[in-house]
C-alpha cells in the first residue's frame, strides 16, 4: 500500500509539472507579440546550430543555379548571405538572389 502511495505522488509530480510546462506555454503564446516570438526563435537557432531549411540561390533570370537542404544558421546583411553547409564548409553568396525557407 505504502508503495502505491509513493506512485500515485510521482504520478501527480510529474503531471503537475507537465501542466505547469502547458500553461506557460499558453501564456507565453498569448502575451507575447510574434516580434519577441521570432526573436526567441533566432535566439534558438544561434544555440541549436540553425533550423531545418531549404536555401536556394536563383540567377537574375529566375533559374535555379544551387540548393542546399539540411541544418543551417544563416546569417546576412546588405550584400552577402553565408551559412556552413553539412559539410562544414562555409558558403557566401555575394549579392544574389536567395530564397531561404524553413523546413
Amino acid at each position: 500500500m505504502k508503495m502505491n502511495r509513493n506512485i500515485m505522488r510521482l504520478f501527480a509530480s510529474v503531471g503537475g509539472f507537465i501542466f505547469a510546462v502547458i500553461l506557460i506555454i499558453l501564456i507565453f503564446t498569448a502575451l507575447f507579440p510574434s516580434s519577441t516570438k521570432r526573436s526567441i526563435k533566432s535566439m534558438v537557432s544561434d544555440y541549436t546550430g540553425g533550423l531545418n531549411r531549404t536555401i536556394t540561390l536563383y540567377d537574375y533570370n529566375g533559374n535555379e543555379i544551387k540548393s542546399w537542404t539540411g541544418k543551417f544558421d544563416v546569417d546576412d546583411n546588405e550584400s552577402r548571405v553565408f551559412f556552413d553547409d553539412e559539410n562544414g564548409k562555409r558558403v557566401i553568396i555575394y549579392n544574389g538572389i536567395v530564397v531561404n525557407e524553413e523546413n
